[in-house]
């Protein structure tokens, strides 16, 4: 067995209730196999990315020490998704969605691979991915672009805020 690596997960939801199932997702990885839930973000209420007529996405990450390679990993959180109800047959992106688990990072990993891209390819682009992630890892160096805080923007406040009504912007 392979010695445990940090991994982020990207969550996200805006239909039924996002807080309880985001809740119910952050259980669902605590209880993943050869996996520790080691933290999770502040949620966070974000504008919708895409496509604008639909409600806000409430956003979190969550940290993990796991020894499931990348792609195991990837396959428990598509397992939770479809738990939570989520139906990708239809190919949309960016639309409404009851749960959306993304892979962020998998330790030091670059992995660009038929449904696998570490890091996530637009992790650089999302004040909701970004900004959760530096509440949980300020110093982290993401694989092949650099220092997390070198892609933190002012004008991500006005796309993305705790939505626990804290004011915490990153410096």
């Amino acid at each position: 067995m392979s010695a445990p690596e940090r991994a982020y997960v990207g969550l996200g939801s805006n239909l039924g209730e996002p807080a309880a199932q985001l809740a119910s997702a952050v259980q669902a990885l605590a209880r993943l196999p050869r996996s520790t839930l080691v933290a999770v973000s502040p949620g966070y209420e974000s504008l919708p990315w895409g496509d604008p007529h639909q409600a806000n996405f409430l956003n979190a990450v969550a940290a993990l020490d796991t020894a499931l390679t990348p792609q195991q990993l990837l396959g428990e959180l598509l397992r939770i998704e479809r738990e939570h109800g989520r139906d990708r047959s239809s190919g949309r992106r960016n639309g409404p969605r009851m749960l959306d688990l993304d892979l962020l990072l998998h330790g030091s990993r670059v992995v660009d691979e038929a449904g696998l891209q570490l890091p996530h390819p637009r992790l650089g682009e999302r004040a909701f991915v970004l900004l959760p992630l530096h509440d949980l890892a300020p110093g982290l160096a993401v694989p092949g672009i650099g220092a997390l805080k070198s892609l933190l923007r002012p004008e991500f406040a006005s796309l993305c805020w705790r939505a626990d009504g804290a004011d915490t912007p990153p410096r």
